[in-house]
């Protein structure tokens, strides 16, 4: 440990708000450990991510998540912070890095968050042709499954960003975002916040979930990660990832799923796949050990893909 005591630690992130946020919330947990070493935030923007909507695409993600790689194999800085919800799971790790750790899972429910102003409560009241925004594949498909009546608008940015286009527009009346995204207070404004289930919403593989990835060649830092790491978020972040890895599928795919932990200490995930206008849906929930996390994931996307869900995610 007195390697890293005596050494600057330089963590690396992206530059979005909710990113900021993550980096601060590490940033804060090392300093308890290690009092007396100093931290930087090094923000990293790619070519990608300068472009409005960059990051949101597929290709955005992954450039992003090759840029902090890169800089971390090259020892420009010494941790470099995740959402995992936004880490590519059709490709591996580069040789030499590991996640050391995984923060203990925020709330993984979505919002539905209304105009100010807005005289509706909840998704059910909203009537027929009225406008929501969403900002993925998963939350449209599931959207329009309970409502097809109403109309999906696609919205771009952080979720701050969404809520603060929705008061500035009369396009539509509400926008369903993470609760674990909304990096700053917004005034209520007699504005209107609907928490929906996870039955009526399932979340992204890795949703609300921290990771932090280290050289696996530096001990002393992989033995301090390993006091932040989470086993229960780690063993659910698992069994999610092997499941989109299985699907083949990553982000922007017509899925989701959703990983818990049972009284018994088992765990239960759901996997689900949907055509993106949610008329089709196939959904599965298996259950398996603690210790057998990516067993579990393995075995629903071998489920989901025995039923034919190929064609919906490459459709």
């Amino acid at each position: 440990m007195l390697l890293v005591e005596q050494q600057r630690l330089r963590i690396g992130t992206r530059v979005s708000p909710t990113a900021r946020v993550h980096a601060l919330h590490v940033r804060d947990l090392l300093a308890k450990t290690l009092p007396e070493t100093p931290v930087e935030i090094i923000p990293v923007e790619t070519p990608t991510e300068r472009r409005v909507g960059g990051f949101a695409s597929p290709h955005g993600r992954t450039a992003a998540k090759r840029e902090l790689d890169r800089l971390l194999l090259s020892h420009q800085i010494d941790l470099a912070v995740h959402w995992m919800k936004e880490v590519p799971g059709d490709s591996p790790l580069p040789e030499g890095i590991t996640f050391g750790a995984y923060l203990r899972r925020e709330d993984v429910h979505d919002v539905v968050v209304f105009r100010a102003g807005s005289p509706y409560r909840a998704l059910a009241e909203l009537p027929a042709g009225a406008g929501v925004g969403v900002s993925s594949v998963h939350r449209c498909g599931q959207l329009l499954r309970l409502r097809p009546d109403l109309r999906v608008h696609t919205t771009h940015g952080d979720a701050d960003s969404q809520i603060d286009a929705l008061d500035a527009q009369d396009g539509y009346e509400a926008v369903i975002v993470a609760r674990s995204e909304i990096a700053r207070p917004h005034p209520p404004q007699e504005r209107a916040v609907q928490t929906l289930d996870l039955e009526t919403m399932c979340p992204p593989i890795g949703a609300a979930a921290i990771g932090v990835t280290c050289r696996i060649d530096d001990a002393p830092l992989v033995d301090l990660l390993y006091t932040l790491d989470d086993p229960a978020t780690r063993a659910r972040v698992t069994a999610e990832r092997a499941l989109q890895h299985g699907l083949r599928a990553h982000y922007d795919s017509p899925v989701a799923g959703h990983c818990r932990s049972l009284p018994d200490g088992r765990l239960s995930l759901r996997g689900m796949v949907f055509t993106r206008d949610g008329r089709h849906l196939v959904d599965v929930c298996e259950q398996d050990a603690a210790n057998r996390p990516t067993r579990l994931g393995t075995r629903v996307a071998a489920a989901l893909l025995s039923r034919g869900v190929g064609a919906l995610i490459s459709h």
